[in-house]
């Protein structure tokens, strides 16, 4: 069984989302989750988590900011909430949260990401054991190493397989110290389009925006990695995460149904190389323009990364 995971930016757009054979939308409020293309009201999560179970999908509620102090009191609160609203799985990365998770006993299936730092069937066994039901596998890991890791993991394994990587985040407000300082009056946030450009390389591309968890930098290209689903699944790597965090309304939609068409060709052993280069001519079409795609670290040596 694939599982197609998918963003959503607003309660049209995810009931499209399902209608096009998404799975599972990860959705959540920007008080306690990160990098989301839409903050979701309480009763848009409701309604949300009632409609997709109406459907037979699920919904994943993302729990994953890193919660300092202040934000940690307000934890048992929006526990209780998820709690009524049995949404299928949280996302958690603190380990804060998954200490209250425990000890107040919450009926909520986790999901365990802390971003760059899963990289080990050891690291994900852990967390099985202490309750986490799946993890997010870190981005950087090369494909070599991801064979390896499919051996010993206990806990289904989430990939990225399309959309933007977060490679910093620093709770500074990196952005608005920097107009401070240069005595500028701009926009600090998503919409802005702002990015980042390396010494004479003119053309990267380092999307970066600065919200209420701090300043947020992204890889020079997005990931698409619909040439290797193939690879991936019959690695055991079936839980499939699309993220559209700088691709809005539609061409979401429409990228999303490029994947499920691949999900059910594979899953039928019907997908070719003809399919392969129409899907893959499909995203690069659909995908924003100004954004590159690759394939990020999947095809790296692993003796090459330091």
């Amino acid at each position: 069984m694939v599982e197609i995971i998918a963003t959503a930016e607003s309660m049209a757009q995810a009931k499209a989302l399902l209608a096009a054979g998404v799975d599972t939308l990860y959705i959540g409020e920007d008080d306690f989750s990160l990098r989301l293309p839409a903050s979701f009201s309480r009763e848009e999560q409701k309604e949300l988590i009632e409609y997709a179970h109406q459907q037979g999908k699920q919904v994943n509620v993302a729990v994953n900011a890193i919660m300092h102090p202040e934000r940690m009191k307000q934890i048992p609160e929006y526990l209780d909430f998820l709690a009524e609203c049995q949404p299928d799985h949280i996302v958690v990365g603190d380990t804060g949260v998954i200490h209250v998770l425990r000890k107040g006993n919450y009926s909520l299936p986790f999901i365990y990401d802390a971003e760059i730092l899963v990289t080990n069937a050891r690291q994900i066994n852990f967390w099985q054991r202490k309750g986490a039901v799946g993890a997010l596998l870190a981005r950087e890991v090369p494909f070599d190493e991801m064979k390896v890791l499919a051996e010993q993991v206990e806990i289904p394994v989430e990939v990225l397989v399309y959309g933007a990587t977060c490679i910093h985040q620093s709770k500074r407000p990196l952005l608005q110290n920097y107009f401070n300082y240069t005595k500028q009056e701009e926009t600090i946030d998503r919409e802005r389009g702002l990015f980042l450009s390396e010494p004479k390389k003119d053309d990267t591309h380092y999307s970066i925006y600065e919200d209420q968890h701090g300043t947020h930098i992204f890889a020079d290209n997005d990931l698409n990695l619909v040439n290797e689903l193939a690879e991936l699944y019959q690695n055991g790597f079936t839980t499939w995460k699309l993220d559209g965090l700088f691709t809005p309304g539609a061409d979401f939609v429409a990228i999303a149904e490029v994947f499920v068409a691949a999900k059910e060709a594979l899953v039928n052993d019907s997908w070719s190389e003809e399919q392969v280069q129409a899907a893959e001519a499909k995203i690069q079409q659909l995908h924003p323009a100004g954004r590159g795609l690759d394939t990020g670290f999947y095809h790296l040596d692993p003796e090459a990364i330091k």
